[in-house]
C-alpha cells in the first residue's frame, strides 16, 4: 500500500513540475495575432510608437539578413525601442547596469505559415520582478507602454 502512495505521489509531483514548466515559458513569452498583415503591421507600429518619448531605435529584418547567406524564411521583423526616461534610470548607477542587457526594449514581427502576422515580446516585468527596486519600476511601465502600442493592432 506504502508504494501505491508513494507512485501516486511521484506521479503527481512529476505532473505539477511539467505544468509549471510549461505555464513558466508561455507566461515568459506572449504571443498575440496582429489585425493587419505583415507590411501594414510593420508600418502601423513604426508610426504609433513616436510618443512619450519613445522612439524606434532600429529594426532587424531577419528574412532579409538570411536572405544574404542563402536561406529563405519567412517575414521577421525585430523592433528595438527605447525611452531615454527610462533606460536613464536603469544606467545612471553602477549597480544597475548588469541589468542593461534588458535594453533596448524589444519586440518581434513575424509570419507564420499559416499566412497570419504575430507580434511576439518577451515579458519583461516577470524577470524584473525577481530583482525588485528600479530595475522593477522601469521595467514594469516600460511594459506597460508597450503594451499600450502593441494592443492597437494585435486581435483582442
Amino acid at each position: 500500500m506504502k508504494k501505491i502512495k508513494y507512485l501516486i505521489l511521484a506521479i503527481v509531483l512529476t505532473a505539477t513540475v511539467s505544468l509549471n514548466a510549461q505555464s513558466t515559458g508561455s507566461q515568459l513569452f506572449t504571443e498575440s495575432l496582429s489585425k493587419y498583415n505583415f507590411d501594414e503591421t510593420v508600418i502601423k507600429l513604426n508610426e504609433i510608437i513616436t510618443g512619450d518619448g519613445w522612439k524606434v531605435m532600429i529594426v532587424h529584418d531577419l528574412k532579409a539578413t538570411l536572405q544574404k547567406h542563402n536561406f529563405d524564411v519567412l517575414p521577421v521583423q525585430v523592433f528595438e525601442i527605447c525611452n531615454p526616461k527610462y533606460s536613464s534610470k536603469m544606467l545612471e548607477k553602477d549597480e544597475l547596469r548588469i541589468y542593461s542587457s534588458l535594453m533596448p526594449c524589444r519586440f518581434s514581427i513575424y509570419e507564420k505559415s499559416d499566412g497570419k502576422t504575430y507580434i511576439s515580446r518577451m515579458n519583461s516585468t516577470m524577470i524584473a520582478e525577481s530583482i525588485g527596486g528600479v530595475v522593477e519600476e522601469v521595467m514594469s511601465q516600460v511594459m506597460y507602454d508597450t503594451e499600450k502600442y502593441l494592443e492597437q493592432v494585435i486581435v483582442k
